[in-house]
């Protein structure tokens, strides 16, 4: 496709989920197993930690750590970062604990965002440590 010619024009895919979930709020933006998310419920839950992150002064090219194992809500993070301005860091949960400090380390991050059920196997140094699965 000669994307210099199109009517496509770049942007951000935070902005295309947006765009998406305004025009066709109830179709499927995320399937993973039996789990299945609409764009406006992608939007939404990502909305909602965007500004729990703000709050925690997330702003442009703040580092954030994404340590979540796959599922919908490595996507929410992912998204919400990006709305929130900053830009994440990959930790694969399934590293050695002693990696993910590493990396914490070296990126400087003082956000992370992780599940309830994996915050007692991290000891992570960040300031913050919100929860994509709760409100904590």
């Amino acid at each position: 496709m000669d994307f210099q010619n199109s009517q496509i024009h770049p942007q951000c895919i935070h902005s295309w989920v947006e765009d998406q979930a305004q025009r066709t709020p109830d179709a499927i933006a995320v399937v993973f197993g039996a789990q299945q998310l609409s764009y406006r419920d992608l939007n939404n839950q990502a909305n909602q930690l965007a500004w729990r992150l703000q709050k925690l002064g997330v702003r442009i090219e703040t580092l954030v750590g994404i340590c979540v194992e796959r599922s919908p809500q490595m996507i929410i993070s992912m998204l919400a970062v990006l709305k929130a301005g900053g830009a994440y860091i990959p930790l694969d949960p399934s590293y050695p604990r002693e990696r993910i400090e590493l990396m914490e380390e070296d990126s400087e991050i003082t956000i992370l965002i992780t599940e309830e059920k994996l915050v007692d196997s991290l000891s992570s140094e960040a300031a913050h440590t919100p929860c994509v699965d709760t409100d904590k």
